[in-house]
């Protein structure tokens, strides 16, 4: 069920000169400003991710296709509409803002090959995390203008299949956001002349107002629970494979307290059970507080709502609170719906300009969160049509995150559609998380017991 991410073979890369595509017409150059949840310091970080894809065997002209180039042209033109993509972004020390500068000058491109193919690599399912880096570009050109916040790697194998690696900024797009840029670069490149979805910048509506209080937390940070293996720089990420009938099981069992016409969400109690798991293999402290977020989609709870081509940051966590030994000890099913009922608390209106202003607060202070353990931040990236984009090859079968270091990467949780090319896994559920060394044999039990 769990895979830890290992591979030994070389893997012979030859990658060409970097290059900078730049948008196919004239764009406007203004300075953007961003909003608060675009300028929370725990996301300024480019988020890379890899997404693979078959060749095309059916078709005799394959070889001749060149993905790099196809791919290339449909972000020339894309980057017309995503103009600020194009630009910089930097963060400015007189009121410690980011600001994006729209000045054309391009999106850091790369073109590589190896003569591997995809599949004497699984189609890059579980594969080490050295070796994935070698699918992404790490393109570090800082200026007074501040840094790239897009790139590309474009790599093609000798079977004739391919992976696309992007790194996009965090602080500019959320998952939906990165999907949605993504999915319109693949409508230009396979030759729509109009993107179906128009993209809307608009970060002032996501701007906290200061008449607001902040939500304040019900526990204080000295009465969070601790971990004895923490903090520690011998870190490992795994991927662990849950299937439909694991999740089904868990469903009933946590359904059994009955509350009213609810049920349980494979979300909720898959993420109840992955906390709990977490919790014990840190080995942490019963008589201490713990705490689970799950980041929210706004894009609807704001009246009006926003524009559908927006594509910010647009969430906002949930929280729960509960003592260690509850977590730990207690039913599971209790775990799961303190998750649901948390969720309809930030589903309300007016919880969202509070939340605003709590973020707000700790961009002031400019705090950047490091894994303590005692906190589990969820993501779920099942939903974001990440398979669902097609150059010309068909749909991708497998998307690849490469771990970032947000919450000190021990703390973010990230839920993922299943691998596509296993049929057993339909309906199930790919998790990433990442532990001390010393921690996660005892995680891997945990998740045995499914």
């Amino acid at each position: 069920m769990a895979t830890t991410l290992t591979l030994n073979d070389p893997l012979p890369i030859e990658k060409e000169n970097i290059i900078m595509v730049k948008p196919s017409q004239p764009t406007p150059s203004p300075i953007l400003s961003l909003s608060t949840i675009d300028n929370d310091p725990n996301i300024e970080l480019i988020c890379q991710t890899i997404y693979v894809y078959k060749s095309n065997e059916t078709s005799d002209q394959d070889d001749k296709l060149d993905p790099a180039s196809i791919i290339k042209q449909g972000l020339e033109k894309a980057l017309v509409e995503y103009y600020p993509l194009a630009g910089r972004i930097k963060r400015h020390h007189e009121d410690n803002k980011l600001r994006v500068k729209c000045n054309g000058e391009g999106v850091p491109f790369l073109r590589a090959r190896t003569t591997c193919t995809l599949s004497s690599l699984n189609y890059l399912y579980n594969i080490s995390i050295d070796i994935a880096k070698k699918f992404v570009l790490e393109f570090e050109s800082k200026s007074e203008d501040g840094v790239h916040p897009l790139m590309f790697q474009v790599t093609r194998f000798s079977c004739g299949g391919f992976t696309v690696g992007m790194g996009l900024s965090h602080s500019i797009c959320d998952g939906f956001g990165a999907s949605q840029f993504f999915r319109s670069v693949a409508e230009l490149a396979a030759g729509k002349e109009e993107l179906s979805v128009k993209p809307v910048w608009e970060r002032e509506r996501l701007v906290a107002n200061s008449t607001h209080e902040p939500i304040h937390f019900p526990f204080h940070k000295d009465s969070l629970a601790s971990s004895p293996h923490l903090p520690c720089n011998d870190l490992l990420h795994a991927s662990f494979d849950v299937n439909a009938e694991s999740i089904r099981k868990l469903k009933l069992s946590s359904n059994i307290m009955g509350f009213g016409s609810d049920t349980i969400t494979t979300l909720e109690v898959l993420g109840a059970f992955v906390w709990r798991a977490k919790f014990r293999a840190l080995e942490m402290n019963l008589d201490g507080k713990t705490h689970f977020s799950l980041a929210m989609g706004l894009r609807n709870i704001l009246d009006p709502p926003l524009p559908k081509g927006y594509y910010g940051n647009a969430f906002i966590g949930s929280h729960v609170f509960m003592d260690g030994k509850d977590l730990c000890e207690g039913p599971l099913s209790k775990v799961a719906w303190a998750i649901k009922e948390g969720k309809k608390s930030a589903a309300a209106k007016e919880y969202l300009m509070p939340y605003l202003s709590t973020v707000e607060r700790f961009n002031q202070e400019n705090k950047k969160l490091e894994a303590k353990g005692a906190s589990t931040v969820l993501t779920d990236w099942r939903h974001m049509g990440l398979f669902e984009v097609d150059f010309g090859w068909k749909n991708s079968v497998n998307v690849v995150p490469v771990p970032w270091n947000m919450f000190g990467h021990v703390d973010l949780l990230i839920f993922l559609p299943p691998f596509s090319l296993d049929p057993a896994m339909k309906g199930g559920v790919r998790v990433l998380v990442c532990l001390p060394r010393v921690a996660m044999a005892k995680f891997k039990e945990e998740m045995g017991s499914l």
